[in-house]
């Protein structure tokens, strides 16, 4: 089982389409949940300590959703980089565990140190950033991919 545990929601329609599609496409291959936790508004005052008291509140508001016996991976610019082919093989294995696979996707702002702290994993999409939502469509768009790959089935290269 996979989830994506987020921090905010997807509010451009397009966008929402676009991430259910994919949810659709992976459900045919394996069982996939997205978690949506509220986001903050960004701090009047861009100070690193409302930063900090900003990303531990989501922080937490994220890891209630996350079980002890499942494993995290942060979505981050510091992250692994991996090809698709790459991501297919690790996310086979990585899905092979007991509990869920989540990815752990931050708001504006990042991640807590709190989810990195609990993460087994840190992947990052693109060294480019992204806006959150289509970051979001970007990773279900390669584990759907992975989900093919791992079917042996064709996918578009």
């Amino acid at each position: 089982m996979t989830a994506l545990v987020c921090v905010g929601r997807i509010r451009e329609r397009s966008a929402r389409a676009l991430a259910d599609e994919y949810i659709k496409r992976i459900g045919r291959y394996t069982a996939i949940e997205e978690i949506e936790t509220r986001d903050l508004p960004e701090p009047a005052r861009l100070t690193n300590v409302e930063i900090e008291r900003v990303l531990n509140i989501e922080g937490e508001a994220l890891l209630r959703h996350v079980k002890p016996a499942d494993t995290l991976v942060a979505l981050t610019p510091g992250g692994k980089r991996m090809t698709s082919e790459a991501f297919a093989e690790w996310y086979a294995k990585a899905n092979a565990g007991s509990g869920r696979l989540c990815f752990a996707v931050g708001g504006s702002m990042g991640l807590s140190g709190a989810v990195f702290a609990r993460t087994s994993e840190r992947l990052s999409l693109s060294d480019m950033t992204l806006p959150h939502a289509l970051a979001r469509i970007v990773l279900l768009e390669q584990i759907y991919r992975a989900c093919k790959i791992n079917a042996n089935e064709r996918y578009h290269k």
